[in-house]
């Protein structure tokens, strides 16, 4: 699911209630009334409310060809918001959602399906959204707030329990006419939940109510800007722009969805799927290996200049690539134990002899971002942290008012000091040795399992699991297929999982579904880890409410102190580089968007594309 659950907020006055095109600003106001806008911002100015359309858009970008991916495993689902099934990729083209965010403003959106919204700044406990009277679905009929309700009725009472989470602060969905829709929060304290609404997908209700749930390869109504075309079951999926897409001049959408046809190939792996673009089976590739970035593109197409490498840089926060502790399991219940993981991953050795040292280590949970907690505690940080830190355990409230660092090693290939450590710490949780073997404080033997779905995590896995050995651990890593791992996951089923949590540029409520209390204990939630922490808690909620950008920031920064003083996981490494490499007929604008690659806006070069074709017929 790539559904951005990101926000932000700043205050301002608004000039005219009867304006059609301002800036609406989820902050205390002048005004006392409800007011009518057309973009809005949470913690964020809307730089392009007047502009004809976005600056990493072509407006005159031809329309035509083909975009190819490739993806792993296998599908047998058009739906990826149901709680059973393992969903075909691609389905975000099929949908419009309610306001469309910018890819250069943190949680800033603009009309899509809604053209604009009514809300009281006082009372913020409530929004309603006015659906486009020009919005259709598929078969012509129109967008109502009766889908709108339908959707999100089937969104808290059937859908994903992370997105349950996420949308817990709505009380109820008020149809008010055929194109205004109300949404009532639970209280006026979580006002980024006022954008939140407008970004999941909206379909028709008649097929929420009667397909909802079922497992299909048939896509739930949309009236997004592709149709599903053709699939060949657990091979490929291929959708069709549409050509009488309702949305097409809309300003977020001018430049936009210019291939004709999106299609993903399925491949068993990834090393399958390298060969696959070798020879110009799909045609745009992310490439997640250093060692394939560095050597894996020097075959005949490239050779022959038909084939583009790009380091496209993002200020997103680095992805927390980590290797993830199941707490609810006792081997890792003591921080001690957890501590000592942590100094086995000898990040250097693996960076030098696997990465051709292209990643960093990764410290902090907003690597790479203004997001980033340093050093010592800043003053007001520590006025957050003071009252929470006797709720914590000794070891915690240390690391969290100390300088982060993990340890180092000389790359060498034996980390013996951290490894000392690591047994010191094992020792003083009450581990013990006997007969050669290492065993856990109530006499079970201490091993575990690290569960994968991906095979190239073996190769990487296997220093770490030789580290593991040495301080006597019995680890195995078992590689199982993508329906069983997502199953698994859902039912928090293993014991240590690598998993990615990606962040945005401005936190807020999708903390509490990966980090929150209560959502350790909500099967198919993605507190992998099982945290249950009242301090974060406490911090989540304060990040939820913040009142401006400056509170966004103090607050996440101290949510990272806690969560890596918690010991949680094994942070990995990553790269603030997002790697792509496609065949010599993929365009872009000079200026791509800050936090992403916005590949919905690139296009093809009908020139370039025939040198291809022509190189590939040979």
């Amino acid at each position: 699911m790539q559904i951005k659950l990101f926000s932000k907020k700043q205050n301002a006055c608004f000039a005219s209630t009867l304006m059609s095109a301002i800036l609406l600003i989820l902050a205390p106001s002048a005004y006392a009334d409800p007011i009518t806008v057309t973009a809005i911002g949470h913690n964020s100015e809307a730089r392009y409310i007047n502009a004809p359309y976005l600056p990493y858009a072509n407006p005159k970008a031809p329309k035509g060809g083909t975009l190819s991916l490739s993806a792993l495993g296998t599908f047998n689902s058009a739906n990826p918001w149901m709680t059973t099934g393992v969903a075909m990729n691609g389905t975000d083209y099929l949908y419009d959602t309610l306001l469309s965010g910018s890819l250069n403003e943190s949680f800033v959106m603009y009309p899509q399906l809604a053209e604009k919204v009514t809300y009281d700044p006082d009372d913020t406990s409530w929004i309603i959204y006015h659906i486009d009277p020009n919005a259709k679905f598929w078969d012509g009929s129109a967008v109502t707030s009766y889908d709108v309700q339908a959707t999100y009725d089937a969104y808290l009472n059937k859908g994903l329990m992370q997105v349950r989470s996420y949308l817990a602060a709505i009380d109820k969905v008020e149809v008010l006419d055929k194109y205004r829709v109300k949404f009532h929060f639970k209280s006026s304290d979580n006002k980024e939940v006022l954008l939140t609404v407008g970004q999941f997908p909206i379909f028709k209700k008649a097929s929420v109510e009667k397909d909802f749930e079922k497992l299909s390869l048939t896509p739930l109504m949309g009236s997004g800007p592709y149709k599903l075309l053709n699939i060949e079951q657990g091979r490929s999926v291929t959708y069709k722009r549409d050509p009488n897409y309702w949305g097409r001049q809309l300003m977020v959408n001018k430049g936009r969805f210019n291939f004709d046809y999106i299609k993903y190939l399925y491949y068993g792996s990834d090393e399958i799927a390298l060969e696959g673009f070798k020879v110009g089976q799909y045609h745009f590739r992310q490439e997640s290996s250093a060692r394939k970035w560095t050597t894996a593109y020097d075959f005949g197409a490239a050779r022959a200049g038909l084939i583009k490498k790009e380091a496209i840089v993002t200020k997103n926060p680095v992805m927390m690539q980590a290797l993830v502790m199941n707490l609810r399991k006792d081997i890792f219940s003591d921080i001690r134990v957890r501590q000592a993981m942590t100094d086995a991953f000898d990040f250097e050795l693996m960076n030098k002899t696997l990465f051709y040292d292209q990643y960093e280590r990764l410290e902090s949970y907003f690597h790479g971002s203004e997001l980033a907690a340093t050093g010592v505690p800043d003053t007001e940080e520590y006025e957050v942290l003071k009252p929470l830190l006797p709720k914590l355990e000794p070891i915690q409230r240390q690391a969290t008012v100390a300088k982060w660092q993990l340890a180092k090693s000389d790359g060498k290939g034996y980390h013996r000091q951290a490894l000392l450590n690591a047994r010191q710490k094992l020792l003083q949780a009450g581990f013990y040795y006997q007969d050669m073997k290492l065993y856990q404080a109530n006499g079970k033997p201490a091993s575990f399992e690290i569960l994968i779905t991906d095979d190239k995590m073996s190769r990487v896995l296997l220093p770490y699991v030789r580290n593991l050995k040495k301080l006597g651990f019995t680890v195995s890593i078992r590689q199982v297929d993508t329906s069983q791992y997502l199953e698994r996951l859902r039912r928090f089923d293993y014991d240590m999982i690598v998993a990615g949590f990606p962040q945005s540029t401005s936190p807020g409520s999708e903390q509490s579904y990966m980090w929150g209390s209560a959502a350790a204990d909500e099967q198919g939630n993605q507190n992998y880890s099982g945290i249950k922490n009242e301090a974060i808690d406490t911090v989540i909620d304060k990040l939820i409410k913040a009142e401006n950008r400056e509170e966004i920031v103090l607050y996440t920064k101290v949510l990272d102190r806690l969560l890596r003083a918690g010991y949680y996981m094994v942070p990995m490494y990553g790269t603030t580089n997002t790697r792509v490499v496609y065949w010599d007929k993929y365009r872009h604008h000079k200026t791509l968007p800050d936090n992403a690659i916005g590949i919905d806006y690139w296009w093809v070069d009908k020139s370039a594309e025939s040198i291809v074709n022509k190189y590939l017929k040979r």
